[in-house]
């Protein structure tokens, strides 16, 4: 939910276990206390979507212990050694910090990764207000960082579990070619095209391609996205990497995000869903801002964790039992 920054102030001096998304300026004045922050003016409110630079999305959860932690783009390969058994943890990460990248790339090779329950966003800014850096906080130490991922570990009661979902709107179309890479990286010049080696600038524009699609990749079975970042001097950048030995190709379009996202999120009417989050290119391609939608509310992120990085996505986490 969303709540002025007293509100959430005294939500923190109570002692509660949060996490916290809101603007930069606010997330640096609040106290001191057990929660974790990340910066994003995007939301999706109670009421639709939402952008503010004076309201901060809340949400809670009461575990049976916790812990909080910072990592840098060394210590990051122990996230998910350092989770409880039973339990799930929220990462934060700066968008563009070397720990974002250095996630990217090798979460999925870390110990521990897909036996523990790991979620989280990456933080972000207003696109359309300058001078502002994506920020994680340890509410706990009040550290703030530009540079480290932060990390909100919770054990649940015996006798509970957790599930980590994906909605992912999007599907591959397959009356388009298939596209690999050579080398893993946020940004590539060439590619192969069906087997043709092709500068992939040229391949989008020629083709008329809408880089609102994601490239989606066949991961065992699993479509992940990869979101177009921008197309610049012969380069396409993304804001996430691609690998070697993956097969992608063009999204489908879609034509409602409401109803395409309302209609994947029936079976969760009455599910306990204790963490969510969607991604900022859902936010601005469907057009949300204003718009009262059926989809669980939560920040508005720059990039989303489920296990690893997934991009154009929202994930969540229920508890059962």
């Amino acid at each position: 939910m969303l709540f002025t920054f007293d509100e959430v102030s005294k939500q923190i001096l109570s002692g509660a276990v949060l996490r916290v998304a809101g603007s930069e300026s606010l997330l640096r004045r609040l106290p001191k206390g057990s929660w974790i922050g990340g910066s994003t003016e995007y939301f999706i409110a109670d009421n639709g979507g939402k952008i503010s630079s004076e309201l901060l999305y809340v949400s809670s959860f009461e575990p049976e212990e916790y812990t909080i932690a910072t990592y840098d783009k060394t210590a990051i390969s122990n996230v998910a050694a350092d989770a409880y058994d039973n339990g799930f943890s929220v990462a934060i990460i700066p968008f563009e910090s070397e720990v974002h990248k250095e996630y990217a790339h090798n979460a999925p090779d870390y110990q521990g990764m897909f036996i523990k329950n790991i979620v989280g966003w990456i933080s972000g800014v207003n696109l359309n207000v300058p001078g502002q850096t994506p920020i994680a906080v340890n509410g706990q130490t009040g550290e703030v960082t530009a540079d480290n991922a932060v990390v909100l570990h919770l054990r649940i009661p015996d006798g509970q579990s957790v599930n980590i979902g994906i909605v992912n709107i999007f599907e591959q179309d397959t009356d388009t070619p298939v596209i690999e890479f050579s080398q893993d990286g946020f940004s590539v010049k060439t590619c192969l095209v069906d087997g043709k080696e092709t500068v992939l600038a040229d391949y989008l524009a020629e083709n008329k391609i809408d880089t609102r699609l994601p490239l989606i990749g066949a991961y065992s079975g699993a479509g992940v996205n990869l979101s177009f970042k921008e197309v610049r001097d012969g380069a396409v950048s993304f804001y996430a990497p691609v690998f070697g030995g993956i097969k992608y190709r063009i999204a489908k379009p879609v034509g409602n995000y409401t109803e395409a996202f309302s209609k994947k999120l029936e079976v969760l009417k009455d599910a306990n869903v204790v963490f969510a989050c969607n991604c900022v290119l859902n936010f601005l391609y469907g057009e949300l801002e204003g718009k009262e939608t059926d989809m669980l509310s939560g920040p508005i992120t720059f990039g989303e964790i489920a296990y690893q990085l997934v991009n154009q996505t929202l994930v969540y986490v229920t508890i059962l039992g």
